[in-house]
């Protein structure tokens, strides 16, 4: 049964009468996408901040403290290696990144298993294979 979790899902103007609106994060209820889809699943939980090409300029970005990973550069910020494990685990709310302070990305094995218990690793594994493909010199 799915659980109410929540997910920055959109940026939107504070006051549509202001000339220079500050962006804030609309929370709404994590949408379903399918386990074997892991493209749908970027575009539903991680381009609203990674962006649709994964390099960090989605639309919530400019309301967010940090700037997002480019996601396209991993293996090139790792010596050329895509870290297949250390994904998985980021992902999965597992590891963090020390150098990049507190973790802002939300935790999405924690939701995945919300969702759906039985298939939440595969979500991530398919997940990180799709960023695995994604990877730029």
């Amino acid at each position: 049964m799915l659980k109410r979790c929540v997910l920055a899902l959109a940026v939107i103007a504070v006051s549509a009468g202001s000339a220079l609106a500050q962006p804030r994060i609309e929370k709404a209820p994590i949408p379903r996408t399918n386990a074997s889809e892991p493209k749908q699943m970027f575009d539903s939980y991680c381009a609203v901040c990674h962006g649709k090409e994964a390099k960090g300029n989605g639309p919530a970005a400019t309301a967010l403290a940090k700037v997002p990973a480019d996601l396209t550069r991993i293996s090139a910020r790792n010596g050329g290696k895509f870290p297949d494990v250390r994904v998985r685990r980021y992902i999965e709310g597992l590891d963090e990144v020390a150098a990049h302070g507190s973790r802002d990305m939300p935790m999405w094995g924690r939701l995945f298993n919300d969702l759906d218990r039985d298939t939440a690793q595969i979500r991530i594994a398919a997940l990180a294979e799709y960023l695995k493909g994604l990877q730029q010199p």
